[in-house]
C-alpha cells in the first residue's frame, strides 16, 4: 500500500497515511479537526535506475546472460577487455 502524504491547510499541520489505493482521501485534520486536509504531490519512494537491472532478476543457472561474462555478445565484453 502506498504512503499517502497530507497537509491541513486550516493549521498547516502534515501526516502521511498509509493507504490503498481505492481508498478515498481523507478530509479531516487530527490536529484542529477542521476538514481542510489536502493530498501533497511528492516523488515516490523507489526509483528504477543503471542498465539492466531486470535482466536477471528471474533467470536462473546458464539462462543468465550478464554483461562482461564470457558467453554474451553485448557490447559490454567488449568494454570489459578494454580494461
Amino acid at each position: 500500500m502506498p504512503i499517502y502524504e497530507y497537509e491541513c491547510k486550516a493549521c498547516g499541520h502534515a501526516l502521511e497515511a498509509l493507504q490503498k489505493i481505492s481508498d478515498e482521501p481523507l478530509m479531516d485534520c487530527p490536529k484542529c479537526y477542521e476538514q481542510e486536509l489536502k493530498k501533497l504531490v511528492s516523488a515516490s519512494a523507489f526509483r528504477l535506475k543503471g542498465g539492466g537491472w531486470y535482466e536477471t532478476d528471474f533467470k536462473t543457472g546458464s539462462k543468465k546472460n550478464l554483461v562482461g561474462s564470457p558467453d554474451s555478445s553485448s557490447s559490454g565484453s567488449k568494454a570489459s577487455s578494454d580494461k
